[in-house]
């Protein structure tokens, strides 16, 4: 098989796919663990905006200071 004028051995083709293939399915393995990671930690932040606690902690540091 010739490629931009370099003869590649058809064994060379189908390691070199195998090669991207496994790098990308890595690759997208890590970013859905990262927006796994993200979403639970805005979910959460919302739900302790729900319950108030920013407001009391706030609350809090304005009667200290």
């Amino acid at each position: 098989m010739e490629i931009l004028g370099v003869y590649l051995p058809l064994w060379a083709v189908f390691l070199i796919g195998i090669i991207l293939v496994v790098v990308a399915w890595k690759l997208i393995k890590f970013a859905l663990k990262i927006l796994l990671v993200l979403v639970v930690f805005f979910v959460i932040l919302i739900g302790l905006d729900a319950l108030g606690i920013f407001n009391t902690i706030q609350n809090f540091l304005l009667t200290i200071f």
